[in-house]
């Protein structure tokens, strides 16, 4: 089993940037791949990002394309998103989470989390 705390949130004006991570403890973290998703005020929960459980593969939402940045340190137990060019659209309640299977992304990344984090929110001003 895994536990995740995400931390790195915070208030920033358009253009601007932050960096999240999330920290694992419990089972062996370097088995997992991880990813991030979001959820924006009244909306459904969307995927952002993933990266399998070398750092070889990354999978992005369209709409983060080029402006995000996912990485994990295993010796640290921890996945990260930097995000740059930060848009009003990107406010959301940020989430990392955790799967054991299919760890190198060769399937779907955008499904079958099973350990969630608790969420850092994030809020960009125009």
């Amino acid at each position: 089993q895994v536990q995740l705390v995400d931390s790195g949130g915070g208030s920033v004006q358009a253009g601007g940037s932050l960096r999240l991570s999330c920290v694992a403890s419990g089972d062996t973290f370097s088995s997992y791949a991880m990813g991030w998703f979001r959820q924006p005020p009244g909306k459904e929960r969307e995927f952002v990002a993933a990266i399998s459980w070398s750092g070889y593969t990354t999978h992005y939402a369209n709409s983060v394309k080029g402006r995000f940045t996912i990485s994990r340190d295993n010796a640290k137990k921890t996945v990260y998103l930097q995000m740059n060019s930060l848009k009003p659209d990107d406010t959301a309640l940020y989430l990392c989470a955790a799967r054991s299977w299919d760890a190198d992304l060769t399937r779907s990344a955008r499904s079958g989390y099973i350990y969630w984090g608790q969420g850092t929110q994030v809020t960009v001003s125009s």
